[in-house]
């Protein structure tokens, strides 16, 4: 554990988007990450980021959740500082189209999307360190809706709704900030080169560009309730 770095939790640190911030986070700061379970090779990965590490394995599915994140960071508590601060990236990127929507599948998208982000600021918000930043990863689709992620695209909008509440609830002490990238990170089978194409700026972002955001959120006193888009201008059209 390194004492000259503060410390910051990563609600979905270890996979996809998460597990590159935690590479990259991981020189300037001690890391609580946290997934839906491990996965194969996570062990030599953890060991690699050669930071101040704590682990939990958080699924946004489990009945329990709320209380289990309470009793692990309660676990966690001793000899651990608070947090300057947590960054919930979990979220589930479902193709839901119009038509085929059936309740069991819209309830785990909000159970995922929504709940299970709300649970983890309830549970983080005490662990914060005064001034400290709660932090949301949303999506630039709240202003351009996806036609086949509708459901994905309102959860994040009401996560997005809630930022501003939620820091008029926690003032003065925390601050909170969504943010709402674009493209970060192309999945296999994407075609990089239209993403581009569809933004002013010309090019996909990366998971550095949202990185460089999520501390310039943290180390901003002055910054809450707001949502920062960052998608190049896709946004706006072309």
């Amino acid at each position: 554990m390194d004492g000259e770095k503060d410390w910051w939790a990563l609600v979905g640190g270890r996979s996809r988007v998460g597990r590159r911030l935690a590479e990259i986070l991981a020189p300037r700061h001690n890391l609580l990450l946290t997934s839906a379970r491990p996965w194969a090779g996570e062990e030599a990965w953890l060991e690699g980021l050669s930071t101040g590490l704590r682990t939990c394995c958080w699924d946004a599915e489990a009945p329990e959740i709320g209380p289990t994140m309470m009793a692990d960071l309660d676990t966690l508590g001793p000899g651990l500082p608070k947090f300057a601060s947590a960054v919930v990236v979990a979220g589930d990127f479902a193709v839901q189209p119009f038509g085929v929507w059936e309740a069991a599948g819209l309830e785990r998208l909000w159970r995922i999307n929504l709940s299970f982000p709300m649970l983890a600021a309830q549970a983080l918000a005490p662990r914060l360190e005064a001034g400290g930043s709660l932090q949301f990863l949303l999506d630039a689709a709240i202003h351009r809706p996806f036609p086949s992620r509708l459901p994905y695209t309102a959860s994040k909008a009401a996560l997005a709704a809630l930022v501003p509440g939620l820091a008029k609830a926690l003032a003065p002490d925390l601050r909170v900030v969504g943010h709402a990238p674009g493209t970060v990170l192309v999945a296999p089978g994407e075609d990089e080169a239209a993403l581009a194409r569809a933004t002013p700026l010309g090019r996909v972002g990366s998971v550095e560009d949202l990185a460089r955001a999520l501390e310039y959120a943290a180390a901003s006193p002055y910054l809450t309730g707001e949502v920062l888009t960052l998608d190049g201008g896709w946004h706006l059209g072309l």
